[in-house]
Parts: structure tokens; sequence; C-alpha cells
């Protein structure tokens, strides 16, 4: 009597081929403005809070930065 082997369902069944890879590069995807670097002290309290929500996020604090910045900024510019 022949025994049944149990299939693993996380891999992949029948023939394979390797497709080519058709997405753009990550930093593509975005699209990118124009940036300036800037240097400004803030307050530790701040910047403490900012790590806080960013490490909860997976990202970086200081782009969450940047994110929120630029949000206030599109928010008030007027058109």
């Amino acid at each position: 009597m022949k025994k049944k082997t149990k299939q693993d369902p996380d891999k992949p069944v029948g023939k394979l081929r390797v497709m080519a890879d058709f997405l753009p590069p990550p930093h593509a995807l975005l699209p990118v403005d124009d940036t300036v670097k800037v240097t400004l002290l803030l307050d530790k309290k701040s910047v403490d809070v900012f790590k806080t929500w960013a490490q909860k996020e997976g990202m970086k604090y200081q782009r969450m930065m940047r994110q929120v910045l630029k949000g206030y900024a599109d928010h008030y510019v007027q058109p």
C-alpha cells in the first residue's frame, strides 16, 4: 500500500517558469518633489513623539515629519 504524502499548501504546484520583472523600482513609484536640506532645532518632546508614532507605523520619523509638514503646507496653499 502506498503512503499518501501531505502536500504543503505554501509550495507551488506544477511546472514553474521565471517571469521578467515588470514593475518599476520602488523609488520610481513615488513622485519625487524638489527637496531642500534644512537644519532646524526642535524640542526633544516633539521629536520623541514623532519617533514613537513612526515606530508604531513602521516608518522613519523624519519621513513622517516631512509628510506632516507637506500636508500642512498643501492645506494652506492658495489655489
